[in-house]
């Protein structure tokens, strides 16, 4: 080629505008809540045993202290459009985050398991309004043409921190005991409100106080999603808890069919604007993220239950041996921002998802990943992968709608990312727990598993491969 039309070919391409320091900042600030309902989700999970033992329950009842809070955001995420138009995206943060520290002291000293299980759903609530509020913000002052770069640079604590959950699980509960696993975040929460009031500029401007809250989509929408979520995690743990599961699922299944019907016919601004998919861009988005939350993150479910069960090392160790999972994504995900910006999402969030498949193939042989250093390299290429999925994904989702629009978009975008995790690890919970019954031990019934989270993987190219080649953005 011409090198001479190679640079005029260059020099006509418009160049990404240049990120605002204070912009950085303000995303700094506010992924600081994203951090802390992203780790919450995975952090308590090593501690549900001294859990149990401290408050004299047993792990039957202990164990909502992770469901609930799953099912609290997912009951929550889809009023965090309406409540940032109607009071305001910087007042709607603030409040959640205090929300959030409060119910993290009250869980800290927690007297009981019911008592722990409901300050836990009140953390839900705050947790639930967090990150796609936040996220919203980000997106309304970024704008579409630097969503992609900025996004690439706070979605790395993001990306690393449901990973490192485990890992600083594991170190709290030895340390510091399993009430550290709630105190912890108070003082992060703390710092995140202060730097918030002064770094995030207000946008009372921007409110409207005329907006009603759809009481229809409110009832219908949220219970449908709660059940749903409810449903998957009982269907997986057979026995009884199978027809309740079912019967849940079903009543699930109706209620979002009837808010379906409800928001498409409503002349009011929906709780979740299902008119948004009314766009190719948003509609692709949307299907990519449910996919991605059911096919990827899932396994995250996989791995830690792989290293105590199959290899036999402890908790702290099975979270310190993801370590190189969490680096490969911190590494890459300010890149894969920068790239999609200039490239488009398409090529960006198809070798995501290659190598998040590559990086999972070594746990679906039927001997497992042999050796030392094979679990490592495919755990950090595997890393290397989410980090390259998530900024073009986000990007694509707001660069589809307009700056009106963000809100409704986060909202939408969160439940779809919560339910598809939801559905996925529901999925593999139940062909796990059909292969360990079956297999001839451990090791195979978890290759399997594997084996089935790459069919999953293998799904997300489909609507990736329609994404846009260029970046696009409707401002």
């Amino acid at each position: 080629m011409d090198p001479t039309v190679a640079r005029r070919d260059t020099a006509s391409r418009p160049r990404p505008e240049r990120l605002d320091p204070a912009l950085v900042r303000l995303g700094s600030v506010l992924v600081l809540g994203a951090v802390l309902a992203q780790l919450d989700a995975t952090i308590v999970n090593v501690g549900l045993g001294p859990m149990a033992d401290g408050l004299d329950t047993s792990m039957a009842t202990v164990q909502w202290v992770s469901a609930g809070y799953l099912l609290t955001v997912a009951f929550v995420a889809p009023l965090s459009g309406w409540l940032q138009t109607r009071y305001g995206g910087k007042r709607v943060w603030l409040a959640s985050v205090g929300l959030f520290i409060a119910a993290s002291a009250l869980s800290g000293l927690a007297w009981s398991g019911g008592s722990l299980i409901a300050f836990r759903l009140l953390q839900g609530v705050g947790g639930g309004l967090m990150q796609p509020v936040g996220q919203s913000l980000v997106a309304r002052h970024a704008g579409p043409q630097r969503i992609g770069r900025l996004v690439g640079i706070i979605t790395v604590p993001v990306s690393v921190a449901p990973i490192l959950g485990p890992v600083l699980g594991g170190i709290l509960v030895q340390w510091a005991g399993w009430r550290w696993l709630f105190l912890v975040n108070i003082p992060v929460g703390l710092i995140a409100l202060a730097l918030a009031a002064r770094l995030v500029p207000s946008d009372a401007g921007e409110r409207d106080t005329s907006v009603r809250p759809d009481g229809v989509g409110l009832a219908l929408l949220p219970t449908g999603l709660a059940a749903l979520v409810y449903g998957l995690a009982q269907y997986g743990q057979g026995d009884d808890s199978g027809l309740t599961g079912g019967v849940a699922l079903a009543v699930g299944a109706a209620f979002l069919a009837g808010y379906v019907v409800h928001a498409l016919g409503t002349s009011r601004t929906p709780l979740l604007d299902l008119r948004l998919f009314a766009g190719r861009g948003f509609t692709l988005a949307g299907l990519n993220t449910f996919l991605l939350g059911a096919a990827l993150y899932s396994s995250m479910m996989l791995l830690p239950l792989y290293f105590v069960q199959v290899e036999g090392v402890s908790a702290l160790q099975a979270g310190l041996m993801l370590a190189p999972q969490a680096l490969g994504s911190a590494l890459v995900t300010p890149l894969a921002g920068r790239l999609t910006d200039r490239h488009g999402p398409r090529t960006v969030v198809l070798a995501g998802i290659a190598l998040t498949v590559l990086g999972t193939l070594p746990f679906a042989l039927d001997g497992g990943a042999p050796g030392e250093l094979l679990p490592v390299a495919a755990l950090f290429v595997r890393g290397v992968g989410l980090g390259a999925v998530v900024p073009p994904n986000v990007a694509a989702t707001y660069t589809s709608v307009g700056r009106s629009q963000a809100p409704a978009a986060t909202s939408a975008r969160t439940v779809l990312n919560r339910v598809g995790g939801s559905v996925g690890t529901a999925l593999l919970a139940v062909i796990l727990q059909s292969a360990l019954a079956d297999a001839a031990g451990p090791a195979s019934a978890y290759a399997h598993t594997f084996r089935w989270a790459l069919v999953f993987g293998a799904l997300t190219l489909l609507p990736a491969a329609l994404y846009p080649r260029r970046a696009t953005g409707k401002g």
